[in-house]
Order: C-alpha cells, then structure tokens, then sequence
C-alpha cells in the first residue's frame, strides 16, 4: 500500500508559437565563471566570528560592463559535526549556535542523491534586524523524490547531491542545527564531543564516529539569494486576480543581458519582446485566435471555431525575478508534448510576503544548481500566495521543457509548485485559481483535458519501475507519482476543484 509522507500579442506574432509544439534544438549561451572560496568555521558552543565560507558566482567583464561589479546572491556552506552537548533531546548531527553572514534561505545536504535522510531536522535562526532567536523549526527531509528521473543525463551528471527542502527563514545572521536519528536507530558508539573532531571526519570522513543511519557528507547550506537590480517598475505585474503589485514588490532586473540571459528570453520572444519581464494575459478570444493560426489547418472546423484552451495568464518570466542566467546548464532540454501537469509545494514555509516571492524563488534556483547540483530550477513553474504565476525552468513557458519536479515522471509533464508548506495549512483562493488558469492554457496548447486521465511512462521511483505504463490524472499531485506527502494533504485536497476550474476555464 502506498504510503503517504504526510498589451495582449497580435496574432502576428503567433505563427511563432509553433515553436512550443515541436522541441527545437537545444540552444547554447556562455556560462560566467564559479569562483569557490572555503575558509575555517568555529566550532565552539558561542557564536563564532563571520564565517567566511562561500561559493559566490560573479559573472565575466563583458557581462559586468555597465551593470553591477559582481552577481548578487552566494551559498555559505557548514559540515555538521558531531553533538554530545543536546544528548537528551538525541542529537547526533549539527551546529552549535553561530553568527554567519547573512542569508535568508537553508536545506541540509549530502553527497549520495539516492540516500534517504531517517530522521529529523531542525533548526532556529536570529533575524538580522532584531538579534532575536527564532524557535526551533523543523525542515522537510523527504525531497529526494524531487530531482531528475534515473539514468537520465541531469542525473548522470555526478553533480546531483541529496538534500532537505528549502526553509525560508527571512534575513538571518546566525544559525544553529541538530539533526535527530529516526527513535529506533540507536545511540551511535564513539561520538566525539563538539570540537575534538576534524571538519573532514565530521562531514562523514574516517575518524568522525559516523552514525549509519544518516547520510554521508552532511552540510548546512545557507543561501543568499541577492538582490533584484535597479530599475524600471515591473509592467502589469498583476496577480491572477488582477491586483496590483504589493507595496515595497521587489523591482526587476535591467541593465545589460549576458548571451545567457539572452538566449533564455529568446525561448519567449514568439510572446514577449527580447527582455520583457512579463508575459502579458490573453482574453480567451485572443488565446483561441493565436491557437487557431498557431495549428492553422492541423484543426478541424470544429476545432478552429473552439479550441480547448484556457485563456493564457500573464507570467512573470526569468528576468523579471531576477535569475542569474550564468548558474545553470547553458543548453536546454525538451520532451516531446506535455500530456499532464504535476502540481507541488516547495515546503519551504510560509512565513514570506509576496513581495518577497522573487526572491524566494532566487534561493529556490541557487539551491537546486549550487547546492544539489541540477541543471536548472526544478520547477517548470511556481505560483505564489498572492496568485502571480512565475516562470521556472529556463526554455520557454509555452515549450515542453524537461523539468527535475517529480522523479520518474518528468518527460511529457510540466511541474508545478505552490510556493509554502501546505500539510496542515490550506493555499490561497488565489493560488489554487492560478494553478487552475495555468494548466488550462499550458495543457490546453497540447490538447489535453483537465479532467481526463492520461498514459505515462515511468523513468523510474519507489512507486513504480522504470519502464511501466501508468494511467494518470491529466493534473495530478507530486504524491500520485511517488510516495511523498508533497503537494501537502490541504492543497492535494484542492486539486478536484483545480481540474474542474481549468476544463471551465477551456470551455469543456
């Protein structure tokens, strides 16, 4: 038994759109060089000076020229050593309290992607601007059923690691860590106390009294996600609601675009102008016009005077949430059609505005590449608590881009990810409508029904074999494709209400 985890466009434009049906060859742009420095970090109980252990991206000279010095954002990463001091609560692995530069985002992670963490952890932070401990809070270990399908090239990188999910913690400057053995796995033998063993030896190195029931090479990453440049407002950067843009909303990138980020808003440009932050919403006429001579005589006459699709939303593209273009894999990767959407949470909390989402989703993005090692975001798309749809993994919103959001599942899917923690907390009306207007304009463009079922092929899970035909809801939740609790058990139990929304939103 499966067990659960607990301004519109001119049709003259649309011929273009022909594009997204029929995967083009990749495209190449140059990648900004990763500059790697690793310093010491106290170990003793207080809190240490400001660690300096990052891994900062900065981008070339010919990018950098007449735009910022150095590409905002960084990842502090700290072994988890051994603990002796927290025996009672059964402590084994972490970090006693500690100031560090600041961040806003973290996850623990490890060297082995196919190694489960079975246990717990937890964490508490200090905000920067109060000097206040947070309580300790615990972080979603289940995320290794995120990330590519085995076999496949992302995967076969040796770049993949294991990791928790992101928490979003808000600007912190200081950080403390204990990770707690599944109540069966025993007390480990020969624990060094804090500080008599190597950070080497800690991290899973000879010598660390290495407990075998957690992964090796554990380390807290602590993320940064930079700032958004200056510059121009964003343009109708209105919710699914049509609201307008909340109060302090972070401003877009501008400035000067890297060959990078050119060639990721190119994957656009059949929608928007090269470097638009914002793909503007569609009336449902406008979206079956551009549809109908998008196919031109691949409809019937039936199908040319009503086509299946939703009206298109309006979604915030790459460059308008800020995404630093140089830390993915500079080719993109396409599936044949989308033939169904998997809808997720990120489990990252939901202690954040809306304003902030841009740069939750920055974190999400350093997170996914520096930290456990894929090609991109995850996500094809995310949608925050406010209902504004952004766009996620680089290739263009309209086009079957391979994403790494349900493993076994990925090709001929898109994913999509509520950004919060949604296990006992319900999403917005506001999110669940805009799930509801994305799958019914993104699976309208392949012909698929909302509220229909679907054959897939696995790639390989703990739910199925790789290789096994499956029949699935055309929107179906991350659990229905593997053991996990994701997308939550309160925003899973929406999901008949979105596939009812997105076949109304097609005219079914």
């Amino acid at each position: 038994m499966r067990g659960i985890l607990a301004s519109s466009i001119g049709v003259t434009c649309a011929a273009a759109l022909a594009l997204p049906l029929a995967p083009p060859a990749a495209a190449s742009v140059s990648s900004a060089a990763s500059v790697s420095s690793v310093s010491s970090v106290s170990s003793a109980g207080t809190p240490a000076p400001v660690a300096d252990v990052a891994t900062r991206t900065v981008g070339t000279a010919g990018a950098r020229a007449g735009a910022r010095a150095e590409v905002p954002g960084s990842t502090q990463s700290l072994p988890l050593r051994p603990l002796t001091r927290d025996r009672a609560s059964g402590a084994v692995l972490g970090l006693t309290p500690r100031t560090v530069r600041t961040f806003s985002l973290l996850g623990v992670v490890w060297d082995d992607p196919s190694v489960d963490l079975h246990g717990r952890v937890q964490v508490r932070t200090r905000a920067a601007s109060t000097g206040d401990w947070t309580d300790w809070q615990d972080v979603e270990t289940h995320y290794t059923q995120h990330g590519a399908d085995p076999d496949s090239s992302e995967a076969a990188s040796g770049k993949a690691r294991g990791a928790t999910a992101p928490l979003w913690v808000g600007e912190s400057d200081g950080v403390e860590v204990r990770v707690l053995p599944e109540p069966d796995a025993g007390e480990p033998e020969d624990v060094d106390p804090v500080g008599t063993g190597s950070d080497e030896g800690a991290s899973g190195g000879e010598g660390a009294g290495e407990v075998s029931t957690l992964p090796a090479g554990m380390r807290l990453d602590l993320v940064d996600p930079g700032e958004a440049e200056p510059g121009e407002s964003a343009e109708g950067a209105e919710g699914a609601e049509g609201a307008e843009p909340a109060e302090g909303a972070e401003v877009p990138r501008t400035g000067v675009m890297t060959a990078a980020a050119k060639a990721a808003s190119a994957a656009n440009s059949a929608l928007v102008p090269l470097g638009a932050t914002q793909i503007p919403s569609l009336t449902a006429e406008e979206t079956r016009e551009e549809l109908v001579a998008l196919r031109g005589t691949g409809l019937t006459e039936q199908q040319q005077a009503k086509p299946y699709i939703g009206p298109r939303p309006s979604i915030v593209t790459r460059r308008g949430w800020g995404a630093d273009e140089s830390l993915r894999e500079k080719s993109f990767v396409y599936t044949s059609k989308v033939k169904a959407a998997f809808v997720h949470h990120t489990a990252s909390g939901n202690s954040y505005s809306c304003s902030q989402a841009p740069s939750l989703i920055r974190g999400f993005y350093r997170y996914h590449t520096k930290s456990l090692g894929w090609r991109d975001i995850g996500y094809n798309f995310l949608v925050d608590k406010c209902g504004r749809i952004y766009e996620g993994r680089a290739g263009g919103v309209a086009k079957p881009v391979k994403g790494a959001h349900t493993m076994g599942f990925n090709s001929n899917t898109t994913g999509i990810a509520v950004i919060g923690s949604y296990g006992s907390k319900k999403p917005s009306s506001k999110a669940v409508k805009a799930v509801a207007r994305l799958t019914a304009w993104k699976l309208g463009l392949h012909g698929m029904n909302p509220k229909k079922k679907t054959s897939l092929t696995s790639g390989g899970g703990n739910l199925y074999a790789k290789g096994k035909k499956v029949k699935m809801k055309v929107i179906s939740g991350h659990r229905d494709g593997f053991n996990t609790s994701c997308p939550g058990g309160k925003l899973f139990k929406k999901l008949g209400s979105v596939r009812s929304k997105a076949a109304g939103y097609q005219g079914r």
